[in-house]
């Protein structure tokens, strides 16, 4: 079976409700010698772009100033398939439930006061949505003390895998397996599946496509 385009997250929108709801994602320079670097980055999603904080000096940002093509990703484990789901003895049949986005694209420090007053606020309005400080403001002293790189997306790609790709009748008997597992990540991933449980046992609520 082909699974790339059955994978694939094809809603815009899902793919920011996605982006606002996770705390860290990856971005990836190239440094001095060519070779990728990796560092996990909390971030928001403002505009199309992505904006992390930064200390103002570091490889990364050296890297960006050197090369401003970059990488961006985003993923969340929801369940870990165990091969026994399928075979008591094959292990190849272990599997996961995900999602995930990756995009290239191009990387800058952002000098504009007001641009960067939007990010951090909105850094601040995501990890801290309770409240309980004072919004920054585009003259405050600390725009000066830290960096606010822009991440501007070129490609885009999400994908997910959350039973779509098999039978209704096998994604009862798969989210069934899940319920008697009881992960901790059990009763989220079955929400997400679009089942709901019940006291006659688990039943399909929503249809969920990406």
């Amino acid at each position: 079976m082909q699974l790339v385009g059955i994978l694939q997250i094809k809603s815009y929108e899902k793919i920011k409700e996605f982006l606002h709801e996770q705390h860290v994602g990856r971005i990836s320079t190239i440094d001095s010698h060519g070779y990728p670097q990796i560092i996990p980055m909390n971030f928001v999603f403002l505009n199309d772009n992505v904006y992390m904080h930064s200390h103002t000096k570091g490889e990364k940002i050296e890297n960006l100033k050197r090369n401003n093509k970059a990488g961006f990703e985003i993923d969340r484990e929801l369940e870990f398939l165990p091969s026994y789901f399928e075979d008591p003895k094959d292990a190849s049949l272990a599997d996961t439930l995900y999602i995930s986005i990756v995009m290239k694209g191009k990387a800058s420090l952002v000098t504009n006061r007001d641009e960067k007053t939007l990010a951090l606020n909105g850094l601040m309005k995501k990890y801290q949505p309770e409240g309980r400080y004072d919004p920054i403001q585009s003259d405050m002293r600390v725009l000066d003390a830290v960096a606010v790189i822009k991440f501007t997306p070129v490609t885009l790609y999400g994908k997910y895998k959350i039973g779509q790709h098999i039978s209704p009748s096998d994604r009862l008997d798969l989210a069934e397996k899940i319920l008697k597992k009881n992960s901790p990540t059990a009763k989220e991933t079955l929400k997400i599946m679009g089942f709901k449980i019940t006291n006659e046992g688990l039943k399909m609520i929503d249809e969920p496509i990406w």
